[in-house]
């Protein structure tokens, strides 16, 4: 291998081994465009056909700036630029990939069965709050367990901190964070330890802040369709779907992540013969079939139609789907809250968490009470546990709470660490949130970084909507929200790694290790052939629940727990070598204690 890697995009700025650049624009809406080159003046580009324009020339290096300038002499960044000078405003950089020598040429990442997910947010993170931030906390995640970091969205957004999830330079790590070669770094020093590197990927809308497509580019929506976010993007045209195939591979192959993670697909709205999501998904395949390349999803639809397995159990789309029920029915379970979507959970809550447990989804085709009593859902049973990523936190359920507390400050202690056990004992594919493995309870809030009347829409629209919950019925109440574009609400969701010091910190971070070191040692192993309908469960009505998972070495996984809040008997004393038990004689026991799990092994 050669150590350095450029993947070649259909839109943007190219660098040829002759070291002539070369640009391509999509800009059906205007009549020409130029290239203005630093320093150098404009230079008229090429009309082509289907309406790109194109130029090659050897006046702009790399590194140097360049933008595009309409007719009317407004000046735009180049939409898949690799990197910005400055804001999304302003002129992006050229960039030439090869100039980064990879020390890790030859990782070719680490099966799927093998991952234990850690999200972080590059921002919050360290005190750096950038690329270097992270790599500086690698081993500590390696010593912890973890396999897989997962980076919240870094596609440059409006602003210097935000969730991501507004970028609009989508090939442009931000500035922020350190730019491309930052974290190129990052990812570098990860397949050093043997940790994956994963990315949050946005395909189904731009921000509000910076996205000059419609100016040149008005066909790359579609006003007939509408999003949470506005109007659709036209995912039928070629032009568009190029644009998104692209960068998918492109943060595969020029960054050597291992995996992208695609928000909430169900915004995703493609009427084409094949849907954009499954063309990315092949194109992924095809192009990388000597790496173990991790692709996930979010979609609260609950289906399972992009994620079908060859006969050998091998993903030939998407590999698992994020389970927004587990975590549901685990909160409720905990807190007891039942306002919004948990309401949904609030009935036969162990149950459902029971079924989650041994089939993946809870709500496969019922009606949900949420979705205004529509079918939700498809049946799910026939899917391995390792088609699901499990959670008990992440961004979205922790960040979209008006003050954004963890579960950590919801639910007594014994619970959470309960859950913990559960989700990391579980053959589905554990997600820890930042922090979470020493009991993280600083917040971690939504925040923005924009002015003006943009500023108040966002501060005011997220206050209205907390209107909905009987506790911010009150005006006044709502006023108590934290301001997202205040750099305090930023600054107070900080990781504070000194709790990992303190005698809680220390202690849940023991236990959190213990969990991921017999999850390594004991269920990783077994998981490699796990099939579908693997599971099986029990309740007794009183808050203990049983299920058996047959794994792919024809083992079973026991578990039994009670997550009511007194003692109740268990139906059956499931046989097996004793993996991990709350306290000491539990496995056996004919009656479990309040908040309790025993996890036991049954050799084949």
């Amino acid at each position: 291998m050669s150590g350095r890697f450029a993947y070649r995009k259909r839109w943007g700025a190219e660098i040829a081994p002759s070291g002539e650049a070369s640009f391509r624009l999509w800009a059906p809406a205007v009549s020409a465009l130029s290239l203005v080159c630093g320093g150098s003046g404009a230079l008229a580009m090429t009309a082509a056909a289907d309406g790109w324009f194109e130029l090659s020339t050897d006046r702009v290096k790399p590194d140097d700036t360049y933008a595009f300038q309409l007719p009317d002499g407004q000046r735009v960044p180049d939409p898949a630029a690799r990197a910005q000078a400055g804001d999304v405003h302003g002129p992006s950089v050229l960039v030439e990939p090869r100039d980064y020598a990879w020390r890790t040429a030859s990782w070719r990442g680490r099966p799927w069965e093998e991952v234990v997910v850690y999200e972080l947010h590059t921002g919050l993170f360290s005190e750096r709050g950038d690329f270097a931030g992270i790599e500086a906390r690698l081993d500590h995640l390696v010593e912890t367990g973890v396999t897989a970091v997962e980076v919240m969205p870094v596609a440059q957004f409006g602003g210097g901190r935000g969730w991501g999830y507004d970028g609009v330079l989508l090939y442009a790590p931000h500035r922020a964070y350190g730019g491309p070669d930052g974290l190129k770094a990052l990812v570098d020093a990860a397949h050093e330890r043997g940790v994956m590197v994963l990315l949050d990927v946005v395909y189904n809308h731009f921000g509000p802040e910076g996205n000059y497509l419609h100016l040149y580019a008005e066909d790359f929506f579609n006003a007939a369709r509408e999003t949470p976010w506005g109007v659709a993007i036209a995912y039928e045209r070629q032009p568009v779907r190029d644009f998104f195939i692209d960068n998918a591979l492109y943060w595969l192959e020029e960054y050597r992540l291992d995996g992208l993670r695609f928000d909430a697909i169900n915004e995703i709205q493609d009427p084409s013969g094949e849907h954009v999501l499954e063309a990315i998904a092949k194109a992924v395949r095809a192009r990388f079939p000597d790496r173990h390349v991790h692709l996930t999803t979010e979609d609260d639809r609950n289906i399972t139609r992009l994620h079908p397995r060859d006969p050998s159990g091998q993903p030939l789309l998407y590999t698992a789907e994020w389970n927004d029920d587990f975590h549901h029915a685990a909160h409720v379970a905990a807190t007891g809250e039942s306002d919004g979507y948990y309401i949904d959970y609030a009935v036969d809550t162990v149950a459902g968490l029971a079924r989650g447990l041994a089939e993946g989804f809870i709500f496969q085709g019922e009606k949900s009470h949420f979705w205004g009593d529509a079918p939700r859902g498809e049946p799910s049973a026939a899917q391995p546990p390792t088609a699901f990523v499990n959670f008990i936190q992440n961004h979205d359920q922790t960040g979209n709470r008006a003050f954004g507390e963890r579960l950590t400050s919801l639910a007594p202690a014994r619970a959470v660490e309960v859950l913990t056990a559960i989700l990391l004992l579980s053959p589905q594919i554990p997600l820890l949130f930042m922090g979470e493995e020493w009991g993280e309870t600083c917040p971690f809030c939504f925040f923005t970084d924009f002015h003006g009347e943009l500023a108040d829409a966002v501060r005011e629209g997220r206050r209205r909507e907390f209107g909905r919950f009987p506790a911010f019925a009150d005006p006044a109440a709502r006023e108590s929200i934290p301001d997202p574009n205040a750099e305090a609400t930023f600054r107070g969701s900080l990781l504070d790694w000194s709790a990992l010091d303190s005698p809680q910190g220390r202690a849940r971070y023991r236990l959190v290790q213990r969990l991921l070191a017999i999850r390594r040692a004991e269920i990783v192993p077994r998981l490699r052939d796990i099939a579908g309908a693997a599971g099986r469960a029990e309740t007794t009505g009183r808050g203990v629940i049983g299920v058996r998972w047959r794994l792919g070495d024809g083992s079973g996984l026991h578990l039994a727990a009670n997550l009511g809040k007194t003692a109740a008997p268990r139906s059956v004393t499931p046989p097996g070598r004793v993996l991990f038990e709350t306290e000491a004689g539990l496995a056996q026991a004919s009656q479990l204690p309040p908040w309790s799990v025993a996890v036991m092994l049954e050799e084949s």
